[in-house]
Order: structure tokens, then C-alpha cells, then sequence
């Protein structure tokens, strides 16, 4: 029923309603009988999920094995957005999911229509269907716009009763049916309040298919609580799953960042070697210059940055970055939540050396190759001057050993020994193989022989650095 008052309707129904109309208003007992919609789940909303959460406990009582995030999920509403779904969302979702609504948005001149609404709110629940309202918080001049299912009408005390998605103990709470007159109506103007109801016929409900990893849901809440985190609103943010990505440069090239640099880093890392995403959202920060890379650094994270570039945090699952120093520290940055997600007993000579092997890349034959870098002349004159360590003494370094100073020379022998069987097409068998065998060989020292096609490594490490010498950067 979607008129705004009696003038709009015909007039013989005009003055039935109205007749009903007068009577509920001076006694609702004589209209409208008790009703209740018993066990109904209880669900306490994630922030700003109030509307998801009805629509989920809904759905949960007809059988659905249907959470919050699946009706966030099926709305399509973008994550970046930072809220959870409004009305129009709702239903979009809800249709998703093949629950039938209805009409919603009732519009009316100030001071009507509540009766009529609620006339046909209680003829629904009398037939066992629930309605999620849209109403205000409260009377007063902050109040915001919370969803509440509707599940029953207590005729003896004229109380409406309701779940509250807000409250972990919001099950089955009753207010006056006066006070849902009072804060049902959404005063969009002068002239016109509108009522907002979702009536949930969910008989033919169904359950959506779900993707392995985080959802968009998920996005959704992280970025909501990372917003508050922003030292300014200087800062944006960007989606390049599963990754969010924050800078203090124009949103513009913040997007670039995201789309031209971690995308596809990304998809080409997974591509070739990972099957799985970190366990958690991580983020990325990209600090436009140096002052902003100490100051916000500190700021946000408590912590002094001990290399110029960037470096990962485990503490605060973040990558931090001073991107005016170029992409080449945040791609090598980017493979190391992979190797933990998908090689978690991974040694650091080979989780270094794959970083570093990308710190400068390009894509060749639709693949992510590593370049000659900075690294290389430092590996040369380590060559010549014969002090480079065995394979089998790289390869066996615990992690404290590894990034002893001086670490670069482990860096760079260890990138250049996977550039060369990334040359020799053999770096992702080498990666398979090591991974498989890892409980038997971890230092990967017997893969490589295996892979290589060698039983004496020194033999090779002496043809391998002729082959160094021989490499030109720039």
C-alpha cells in the first residue's frame, strides 16, 4: 500500500481505512490483535552491518545458512565505501538472495501515513512475515538512521517488539508503538517524510555461493576501522586485493600505485607461485616523500624506519613504504606475506632472494621477470676479490645469520643465483621442488643439485660466477 493519505485513495476504501484508522488511533487493541514471531535468531551486527544483521537473523530462522557478510556480499556495494549497506543496498542484496520485499520507501506529507504503515506492518506479521524498519535513533538533532526487525505487537501494554542488531543481548526488546510513530519517519524535507519498511518474505530465499579468502564484507569493515586511523584526511585509500593501500599522495596516483604496481605484481606472483593469500588483510601505506615517511611512520605505527626504502612490519601487518624512492622495494616487500602464506618453513637466503630478485621487474612472455639491479657490482667485486661464500654456506644460514650485517652480500648472491635459473627457465620448478621436499632438504642445497642436473655445486658456483661477471647493469 503506497498512498501518502486518504485523498489518494478511492473513496469508499478512503472511509473504511478511515474508520479504522480512527478506532486503532483511540483504541489499537480493538484492531490490532497480539502477534509474535517466535525464536528468531539473534545476531549482533559488525559496525554499521545494523541491516545486514536483520536481514541475516531473518534468514538464519527459515533454515539459510546465510550470515551478515552474505547479505553485504550480495549487495555489490563497494567496500571503499566505508558503511555498510543504506536502504537501496539492502534490498539489492536482499533480491540477490531472492527474498521477496515488496514496496519500501513510503512517502508522505509530514504528519501522515504512520497508521496506514503500521496497518500493513501488523497484517504482515500476522501472516509470519517480519518487516526491517528504518528509523532513527532517537528524537534529538544528532540522531542517526539504524535498521530494527520487527518480529511482534504486544496489544495489552501497545508495544512493538523487536530485535536490536546493536546490543549483544538485543533479542526480543519492546517500545512503545507511539515511539516507533515518533522515529519511524525519515523528515526528508518540509514537505515530505518518508517511511521505510522491508517486508522479508524469504520462503524461496537462497543461499549465495562463497569465494575462498576475504570478502568484500571484510574490505568493508577493515577500511571503516583503518579510516579512523588516518593522521589526515590528506591520506586515501585504494583496494588492490589483498591488499589496501593508503598514501598521501593525490588519490589519483594512490590508485595508480594500486592498480599498475601491486595488481599486477600480484597476479603474476600468484600466477607462477602462489596458491594462497596472507591470512589477514594487510596493508600497504605509501609515504609521499621522506619527511612524510619518518613523520607518519611514527605517527601511526610507533616505530623509526631503519632503511630508506620501506620494509615490512609483522607487528602491524603492514607494508610501509617511501614510495619516492620507486615501486622496486614495495614489489620485493609484497612477495613476503605470500611466501609466509604459502611456504611457511621457507629459509631466508630463498624468501630474500625471491624479494629481491623483483625489486627490479618487468613482464616478459606474460610473466614477471627479474632484471639486472644495483646489487650486481657488489657482487662482482665480492667475485673478484674471492670472498663470496659456498652455495651450502648461503643456503644454510639460519635466519639471524642472514640478515647479520653485512647482509647485502647474502642479498645479492642470492638473487643472482635465482636470476640465474629464472634465465635458465628452472626457478619455478626450483620454488615447486624445494617446497615439496622442504621436510627432507630444507636448505634446498639437494633440490638445487637435483634441478640443476649436478652433484658438485662448488663446480657450478665457479661457472655460475663467470656467468655474474659477465651480467651488465645498467
Amino acid at each position: 500500500m503506497q498512498a501518502d493519505s486518504l485523498i489518494t485513495m478511492k473513496p469508499a476504501i478512503g472511509i473504511v481505512l478511515g474508520a479504522v484508522m480512527f478506532i486503532a488511533s483511540h483504541c489499537p487493541a480493538a484492531v490490532y490483535r497480539s502477534v509474535m514471531i517466535e525464536d528468531v535468531p539473534h545476531i549482533k551486527q559488525k559496525p554499521d552491518f545494523c541491516g545486514e544483521a536483520c536481514a541475516a537473523m531473518w534468514l538464519q530462522k527459515q533454515g539459510h545458512d546465510v550470515t551478515q557478510d552474505d547479505v553485504f556480499n550480495a549487495s555489490g556495494l563497494d567496500p571503499l565505501a566505508a558503511r555498510g549497506c543504506h536502504s537501496a543496498d539492502l534490498v539489492k542484496g536482499l533480491r540477490a538472495l531472492n527474498v521477496k520485499v515488496g514496496d519500501v520507501w513510503y512517502r508522505s506529507r509530514p504528519g501522515k501515513g504512520g497508521e496506514v504503515q503500521w496497518l500493513a506492518l501488523h497484517h504482515d506479521l500476522t501472516r509470519g512475515i517480519p518487516s526491517i524498519v528504518c528509523m532513527r535513533t532517537s528524537e534529538g538533532p544528532n540522531a542517526t538512521e539504524h535498521f530494527r526487525l520487527i518480529l511482534g505487537y504486544d496489544a495489552a501494554t501497545d508495544e512493538v517488539v523487536y530485535h536490536e542488531p546493536a546490543e549483544k543481548n538485543g533479542a526480543e526488546h519492546r517500545m512503545q508503538r507511539a515511539t516507533l510513530f515518533k522515529l519511524w519517519p525519515l523528515k526528508s524535507s518540509a514537505e515530505e517524510w518518508t517511511r521505510v519498511r522491508i517486508a522479508l518474505d524469504a520462503a524461496r530465499a537462497r543461499v549465495p555461493q562463497r569465494s575462498t579468502g576475504h570478502s568484500a564484507a571484510d574490505y568493508a569493515q577493515h577500511v571503516m576501522g583503518l579510516k579512523k586511523r588516518l593522521p589526515s584526511n590528506k591520506f586515501s585509500i585504494a583496494l588492490s586485493m589483498p591488499f589496501v593501500v593508503i598514501g598521501d599522495e593525490t588519490p589519483e596516483r594512490v590508485a595508480h600505485h594500486a592498480t599498475n604496481t601491486i595488481a599486477w605484481a600480484v597476479r603474476h606472483l600468484k600466477a607462477m607461485y602462489f596458491e594462497r593469500d596472507p591470512a589477514e588483510i594487510m596493508e600497504i601505506w605509501l609515504f609521499k616523500d621522506k619527511a612524510s615517511y619518518e613523520k607518519h611512520t611514527w605517527e601511526v605505527f610507533r616505530e623509526r624506519p631503519t632503511t630508506p626504502f620501506g620494509y615490512n612490519s609483522a607487528n602491524h601487518n603492514a607494508l610501509i613504504m617511501n614510495i619516492a624512492t620507486g615501486g622496486g622495494t614495495l614489489v620485493h616487500e609484497i612477495v613476503h606475506p605470500f611466501v609466509v602464506a604459502n611456504f611457511p618453513a621457507c629459509p631466508a637466503w630463498f624468501n630474500e632472494g625471491l624479494g629481491a630478485l623483483y625489486e627490479q621487474c618487468s613482464g616478459r612472455d606474460s610473466q614477471i621477470v627479474g632484471l639486472t639491479n644495483w646489487r650486481l657490482n657488489g657482487l662482482k667485486v665480492a667475485i673478484a676479490q674471492k670472498r663470496l661464500p659456498s652455495f651450502r654456506a648461503l643456503m644454510s644460514t639460519t635466519t639471524h645469520a642472514f640478515y647479520r650485517p653485512p647482509s647485502g652480500l647474502n642479498y645479492a648472491q642470492a638473487r643472482y643465483l635465482l636470476y640465474f635459473l629464472q634465465e635458465k627457465g628452472l626457478l619455478v620448478k626450483y620454488y615447486n621442488a624445494f617446497r615439496e621436499a622442504h621436510a627432507d632438504d630444507p636448505t634446498g642445497y639437494d633440490t638445487l643439485q637435483s634441478v640443476l642436473g649436478t652433484k658438485d655445486l662448488a663446480v657450478f658456483q665457479k661457472r655460475w660466477e663467470v656467468y655474474v661477471l659477465l651480467l651488465k647493469y645498467p
